[in-house]
C-alpha cells in the first residue's frame, strides 16, 4: 500500500477549466481545505500573472509556463516525500517521475466534491480551529491584505 501523499502538486489552470468553480479564489479555497484536512501541504500552479500567496498549507504560485513548474516541483521532492501530481496534461504526467503518484483533473475533482459533501451538515474548517490558531490565522490573513 503506497503512503498518503505529504505534498500535493495542483494544475490550477487545468483544474479550474475541469471543474465549475465560478472563480480561482474558489478553487484554492476547496484546494487549501483539501490539504489542510489530509494534514498535507500542497502548491498550486496557475498560468499567468497574480499574487504568490500562502493559505495555510497551501503555496499559491504563477508562471509563465505552469507546466515546467509542476515538472521541477515533482522533480525536487519525489525522493524525499510522497508526492501526488493533479493535472490532465499528459505530458507533465509523463515527465514527473515514476515516483510520483498521479491523477487527472476530473477525478480529482470527483473526490474534492465527496469530501466537501461527506458531513452531514455543512462545517468550515474555521469551525475546528481553537481560538489561539483562529486568532493567528486572522493575524496573518490581516498581515496580508
Amino acid at each position: 500500500m503506497l503512503p498518503e501523499p505529504t505534498l500535493y502538486l495542483f494544475d490550477g489552470s487545468n483544474l479550474f477549466h475541469a471543474g465549475a468553480f465560478r472563480s480561482r479564489e474558489e478553487l484554492v479555497d476547496a484546494l487549501a481545505s483539501f490539504v489542510a484536512l489530509r494534514g498535507a501541504r500542497g502548491i498550486v500552479v496557475f498560468d499567468g500573472v497574480g499574487k504568490q500567496r500562502e493559505i495555510g498549507p497551501l503555496q499559491v504560485r504563477f508562471a509563465t509556463h505552469a507546466d515546467d513548474v509542476l515538472e521541477r516541483l515533482a522533480a525536487e521532492h519525489r525522493d524525499a516525500e510522497a508526492v501526488l501530481l493533479v493535472t490532465s496534461d499528459a505530458a507533465v504526467r509523463g515527465t514527473s517521475g515514476q515516483a510520483v503518484r498521479k491523477r487527472a483533473s476530473a477525478p480529482f475533482l470527483d473526490e474534492l466534491g465527496r469530501v466537501a459533501h461527506r458531513e452531514p451538515s455543512a462545517s468550515r474548517v474555521a469551525d475546528r480551529l481553537d481560538e489561539e490558531t483562529r486568532a493567528r490565522l486572522e493575524r496573518l490573513r490581516r498581515a496580508r491584505d
